[in-house]
């Protein structure tokens, strides 16, 4: 699957970066990092697997990181495997 060449607009990654903030304080720690770590602008395949990703509820979302549980058979795309995988080395 070839990666969009959209970019998220400046309003879009602040709604994005408002929904990263997360009721449990490791996996907004985790997601925060992974902001504060991003070098280059979101595409918006990115911004589409990690919207995913955040709607799960934190607990799911936490056990994801900690690879306690196999990701949902819903969200088993690539995009959002390999934006979990990155999210699991933080």
């Amino acid at each position: 699957m070839q990666p969009s060449t959209a970019f998220a607009d400046a309003t879009e990654l602040s709604r994005l970066r408002w929904r990263a903030r997360r009721g449990m304080l490791e996996n907004d720690l985790i997601l925060q990092r992974y902001f504060a770590q991003r070098e280059k602008p979101f595409g918006q395949d990115e911004v589409d697997a990690l919207n995913a990703l955040l709607a799960l509820d934190d607990n799911t979302l936490f056990d994801l990181f900690l690879h306690n549980s196999p990701l949902p058979q819903e969200l088993d795309q690539p995009r959002v495997r390999e934006l979990l995988e990155t999210l699991q080395r933080l």
